[in-house]
C-alpha cells in the first residue's frame, strides 16, 4: 500500500469542484434519486445503484462517429441532457461531478483491467472513483464497468464484501496497488494515486481506435435491472432475470431502434454500425 496516499485523506480535497452550470436536480431526476440530506455512505449507496439502473453502459458513440470528449460539462450533458450512457471514462466522470456537487470528495483512480488469461491491460485502461463521505469513510465507486458491483465497495476493507452482483474483495497487490476481485477472479488492478481527467485521454483514444480493444470491434448497450440485466449486443438482445438468460436476435432496423428507445431510453436517428466513423489509430 502507498502510505503517502492512503494515510492522507485530504488528497481528495484538491479535486476540482463541480462545474457551476451543473443542474443537480436534473441529474438526480435522470437517475430517479432524491437529493440526499447528508453526503454519507447510505446516500452514496442509493445514488450508485440508481445510476446503474438508469444510465446504460454503452459504446454507441464509437460506432456513430461521435467525438468522445473528456470534458466534465460535455459528459454531464451527454448523460443528463441527451439521456445517453457511455463507458468508464464518461460514466464515472459524470458521476464524480454529481457527487462533488452533493458534498462528497472524489478522486479519479486509474486501473488496468485483467483479461480472462490474467493479463493486465494498458495503463489508464479503466477509471474508478475513490469517494470520501462527510463522515470520512472511503468507498470505491464504479458505475462504468458494466456488470459489476451494485453498490460501492469499502475501500479499506480487505475481507469479502457481499453484493447483489457477487462476492467482492479489495486486496493488496504488488507495488502498492490494489486488486479488485469478483467471486475470486481479478477484475482490475487499481492505483491509489489520484489522477486528473486529462490523464485518461490516451486510454480513451486507445479504446476508441485500437484493434486490440474490443470496443471498436463490437457494439454493446447494457443496463442493470431490478430483475437482472438487459444487454443489446449489435442485434442480439440478452435478458437475464431471476437467474435465467434468454437471447433473441432482433428483426430489422425498426425493432433494434425500438429496443434502444424502450429498454435503454436512447432515441437514435440512425443506428450505430460497427466501425462506422472510427478513426484510424
Amino acid at each position: 500500500m502507498n502510505d503517502d496516499v492512503m494515510d492522507a485523506p485530504d488528497q481528495t480535497a484538491s479535486a476540482p469542484a463541480a462545474p457551476a452550470l451543473l443542474d443537480v436536480s436534473a441529474y438526480l431526476a435522470r437517475i430517479g434519486a432524491r437529493r440526499p440530506v447528508r453526503a454519507d455512505a447510505a446516500a452514496l449507496r442509493e445514488l450508485h445503484v440508481r445510476h446503474l439502473l438508469s444510465v446504460p453502459f454503452e459504446n454507441l458513440s464509437i460506432h456513430l462517429g461521435e467525438d468522445i470528449l473528456l470534458d466534465e460539462k460535455a459528459l454531464v450533458d451527454k448523460v443528463v441532457g441527451d439521456r445517453r450512457g457511455g463507458f468508464c471514462y464518461e460514466l464515472n466522470t459524470a458521476f464524480a461531478v454529481l457527487l462533488r456537487a452533493l458534498g462528497y470528495r472524489v478522486s479519479l483512480l486509474q486501473a488496468r483491467v485483467v483479461d480472462p488469461e490474467g493479463r493486465l491491460g494498458i495503463p489508464y485502461d479503466h477509471m474508478a472513483l475513490l469517494v470520501v463521505t462527510a463522515d470520512g469513510e472511503r468507498w470505491l465507486a464504479d458505475v462504468g464497468f458494466g456488470d459489476h458491483s451494485h453498490y460501492p465497495l469499502a475501500f479499506d476493507e480487505r475481507g469479502d464484501q457481499a453484493d447483489p452482483g457477487g462476492r467482492f474483495r479489495v486486496q493488496e497487490a504488488a507495488d502498492g496497488d490494489l486488486e479488485v476481485l469478483r467471486d475470486g477472479k481479478p477484475q482490475y488492478r487499481l492505483e491509489t494515486r489520484p489522477r486528473e481527467l486529462a490523464d485518461f485521454t490516451a486510454g480513451a483514444w486507445y479504446h476508441r481506435t485500437s484493434p486490440d480493444s474490443h470496443f471498436p470491434r463490437s457494439l454493446v448497450c447494457s443496463l442493470l435491472t431490478e430483475e437482472g440485466r438487459i444487454t443489446l449486443s449489435d442485434r442480439k438482445l440478452i435478458t437475464r432475470a431471476h437467474g435465467e438468460r434468454v437471447e433473441r436476435v432482433l428483426d430489422g432496423d425498426e425493432e433494434v431502434r425500438g429496443a434502444y428507445r424502450e429498454l435503454f431510453g436512447i432515441a437514435l436517428d440512425e443506428l450505430p454500425v460497427v466501425g462506422h466513423g472510427t478513426p484510424n489509430p
